[in-house]
């Protein structure tokens, strides 16, 4: 299966959770999610050094209308967007977003860099 058709929008982060770039489609020109999970990043950051907990892998948000997978990688974090009918997120899609590298959105031509 082919999960980049499921994505309606990417965001790369920092490793310290800014927002570095992102990408909408043609599906979905509202940003505001972006918002959200740079809110979420901060409070893992907030959860790990208060709690001490470690391993943060991935992390699903759901909101009315989308569904984001954020997923840790070597030097950043990727959230995608899934549209509001995606409705389940498989073990493979993590992992799968994991390896997923930007480049392969800004190919297609349904994404603009915002």
């Amino acid at each position: 299966m082919s999960y980049s058709k499921l994505v309606i929008g990417a965001a790369v982060f920092d490793i310290s959770g800014l927002p570095k770039e992102y990408l909408i489609s043609t599906e979905s020109s509202d940003v505001s999610w972006v918002q959200t999970i740079f809110q979420a990043l901060g409070l893992q950051s907030l959860l790990t050094s208060s709690l001490k907990l470690e391993g943060f892998r991935s992390v699903i948000v759901h909101a009315h209308d989308y569904r984001a997978i954020v997923v840790k990688q070597k030097a950043c974090y990727v959230a995608l967007l899934l549209g509001k009918n995606e409705t389940e997120v498989s073990a493979e899609l993590i992992q799968w977003a994991q390896e997923f590298q930007l480049v392969t959105l800004k190919s297609d031509p349904r994404f603009s860099v915002v």
